[in-house]
């Protein structure tokens, strides 16, 4: 037994945020820690790494009782968390990074870059990672900075090493290379903390799972004991029996056609369309352009050629404000950076698209403003304290429902989704899906990104696919699978 938890307990004003969980550990065991946002995962971690100290409960690092009341007593016990935002500095290099704050020195106490660049070449030929030592951070993809992150962990011989959300940006074959690193970390009998919202990961990679709900521990089970139904129905406490919403209804005439939109460098020739009522889904892996696209349509990316028609008219959008202006909503793929102002308020958020409809003269109109944040808490049943509530402190999925209803008060034709459920979990996506079957029955046309197939399949009516920058094939609900 590498790890152990017992009776962890953490309170916050007006909040219990854990309450006597426990959390083992075995050398190298990959052991995933489940639940929904606000069900305590993050707290125990972060007692787990010295960020909070816990008000109760203990914990033993190979049977013996450590106090860890600081990131530095964290590191001394060799524990390290990769966060699920990446925390390297991405205009130094990768072996700058490796070594940030343990820099190598000679013996006269300078700076040994020699043997930094050594050791990183060391490393990196032994994980089998085709990078340079030289090379700037800010250069590689997210997979390959995460890959950094792990390294820097391993070489200062961490033996337990927590995973946040890794494979929440990354393509399938960086999440082959993930997994085989991860494979190599168990060899050398490291301990790994996985935590995902991507439950399938867990079949292939774990071999526990610990699942916590509203800051309480429910259970700890055998990967090979359990089923994904059984996983999602401790998780939130229910069974999900129609966790895919989509109901049949009639889909009315075209809303919106794309034909031959090319923009350099990002995609081309892109044709397709759009109706009311209906779900159609881009589908692809990482980097086919699907989100250059989008991004077109909504004036990001003004295109070089092509035509777009709303309703059959031609309109031409330079602008996202001459988008919005058209009925066309846009909601990212990234919420935290272009989709909210986090360290403003849920009401700030929500009444973004639409200030100057409730602006009279230069004041704002209190009263529209408080009823319609209101109206889209109540519809879209978000979480919150308070309409003040800073959007920071709100989980994954509540934040993307403050996104949703900042669009929706403006009643948009058509709603472009850029993976909607991305870090969000279980329950909060069935709650989205069942907002999209609501959408399409009022008619609002719905054009969804997802990287995730068991979406695509079930939530969409047409689904285009797309490689390099071009459309592949377009396929009907019958024809997916």
């Amino acid at each position: 037994m590498l790890l152990e938890m017992v009776g962890i307990s953490k309170s916050f004003p007006g909040v219990k945020a854990l309450q006597n969980v426990n959390f083992s550990l075995r050398a190298g065991e990959v052991h995933a820690l489940l639940g929904e946002n606000g069900a305590g995962k993050s707290t125990l971690i972060r007692v787990l790494g010295g960020i909070y100290a816990a008000d109760s409960g203990e914990i033993r690092i190979k049977g013996q009782r450590v106090s860890i009341s600081s990131v530095t007593d964290a590191h001394k016990n060799a524990i390290r968390i990769i966060h699920q935002e990446i925390m390297l500095v991405p205009y130094r290099t990768v072996a700058e990074n490796i070594f940030l704050g343990q820099e190598l020195r000679d013996r006269f106490g300078f700076l040994d870059k020699k043997a930094m660049l050594r050791e990183t070449w060391r490393i990196l030929k032994e994980f089998g990672v085709d990078l340079k030592p030289q090379q700037m951070v800010a250069e590689l993809s997210i997979g390959m900075q995460q890959l950094v992150e792990i390294m820097k962990a391993v070489f200062f011989d961490a033996q337990i090493i927590v995973m946040d959300e890794p494979t929440s940006s990354l393509s399938e074959k960086e999440t082959k290379i993930l997994f085989s690193t991860i494979r190599l970390l168990q060899q050398k009998g490291v301990g790994i903390i996985y935590i995902s919202h991507k439950l399938s990961e867990l079949f292939t990679i774990a071999h526990r799972v610990t699942i916590l709900r509203d800051g309480a521990y429910i259970d700890t089970l055998n990967i090979d004991k359990v089923s994904n139904e059984n996983l999602i129905e401790k998780m939130v406490g229910r069974e999900l029996t129609k966790y895919y919403i989509k109901t049949d209804h009639s889909i009315g005439n075209e809303s919106l056609r794309v034909e031959g939109l090319s923009k350099n460098g990002m995609f081309s020739n892109i044709s397709f369309r759009a109706r009311y009522g209906e779900i159609v889904g881009f589908s692809g892996l990482v980097g086919a352009g699907r989100t250059e696209v989008m991004k077109s349509l909504f004036g990001v990316y003004p295109p070089d050629n092509g035509k777009i028609f709303l309703e059959g008219r031609q309109i031409r959008i330079h602008s996202p404000r001459g988008a919005i202006a058209a009925g066309i909503a846009y909601i990212p793929e990234n919420r935290k950076d272009e989709g909210l102002v986090l360290m403003n308020t849920v009401a700030f958020n929500m009444i973004l698209v639409t200030l100057r409809q409730i602006i009279r003269f230069i004041c704002v109109d209190k009263k529209m403003r408080d009823e319609t944040v209101q109206r889209y808490i109540r519809s879209l049943n978000i979480k919150v304290s308070s309409t003040q509530q800073t959007m920071s402190k709100l989980s994954g999925g509540n934040q993307q429902k403050v996104v949703l209803g900042k669009w929706l008060a403006n009643n948009p034709k058509v709603l472009i989704l850029d993976e909607p459920t991305r870090g969000i979990d279980v329950g909060a996506k069935s709650e989205i899906y069942g907002i999209m079957n609501q959408l399409t029955q009022r008619g609002v046309s719905i054009i969804m990104v997802s990287s995730e197939l068991p979406e695509i399949i079930n939530m969409c009516d047409r689904v285009y696919v797309m490689g390099e920058g071009k459309i592949r094939a377009m396929l009907h609900r019958e024809e997916l699978s």
